[in-house]
């Protein structure tokens, strides 16, 4: 057996790895269990998604400092008769505006606890900040100006505090858009209310730029095969 390569980790958190993937014919899910279990004893943690709609039939939201463990997850599951037919790379991290939060805070953007119990209503975007010269350039703002928006928009989303758990990740330099953002939620309706809610911030309505949407239901792994019909 060849040896392991030499962990690959960022310097603060954990890299993230969305994959969307196809319920094909030749899918067993003894397979995707002992994929799933052997990536979970090596130190990920996935987090299984039914999701809804032809874009994929179910989604693992993987987690781990090592990212050569989350490409071994991914080829694990690959072999295992799922079709990954979209993905997206991310890194936890700490917001530039938010460098001074307390520890316990700091610690749960970087390591968060998912999924939060009580919330099974999911979702997943990418999304961006304009670049446009015609007065849409986040990237020309002054930091402080750019703060001040940021800070109207977290306010925003307090007001969803225990209704909804958001978990940004950062891309920039990694995938086609800046950030990856999770939603987990009590019900679907919170999901679209909170969406609905912070896109009139000036952070978003002016400068926020939106990949597409996937939602599902979280659940055990059992249940999320079951409901796409790997035995």
């Amino acid at each position: 057996m060849p040896a392991a390569p030499t962990p690959l980790e960022p310097t603060t958190g954990q890299g993230v790895l969305h994959l969307f993937c196809r319920a094909a014919p030749a899918a067993s899910g003894e397979a995707v269990r002992a994929a799933v279990k052997a990536a979970e004893a090596d130190g990920v943690h996935v987090v299984p998604v039914a999701t809804l709609g032809h874009k994929a039939d179910l989604a693992l939201m993987a987690l781990c400092p090592d990212l050569w463990r989350l490409r071994a997850l991914q080829t694990s599951v690959a072999a295992a008769g799922l079709e990954v037919v979209d993905s997206y790379v991310s890194l936890t991290e700490l917001s530039e505006y938010a460098q001074g939060v307390p520890e316990e805070l700091r610690q749960a953007r970087l390591w968060p606890e998912l999924p939060p119990e009580g919330k099974r209503a999911w979702c997943f975007y990418p999304m961006s900040k304009r670049r446009e010269e015609e007065g849409r350039n986040w990237y020309r703002l002054a930091y402080d100006d750019r703060k001040s928006l940021m800070y109207e928009h977290g306010a925003s989303g307090r007001r969803f505090a225990g209704r909804v758990l958001q978990v940004v990740t950062g891309s920039t330099g990694l995938d086609d858009f800046e950030w990856g953002v999770t939603l987990f939620a009590v019900h679907p309706d919170d999901l679209k209310e909170v969406v609905y809610t912070m896109r009139f911030d000036e952070a978003s309505a002016r400068y926020g730029e939106f990949g597409p949407f996937t939602t599902g239901m979280v659940g055990s792994l059992d249940e999320v095969l079951d409901s796409v019909g790997i035995a």
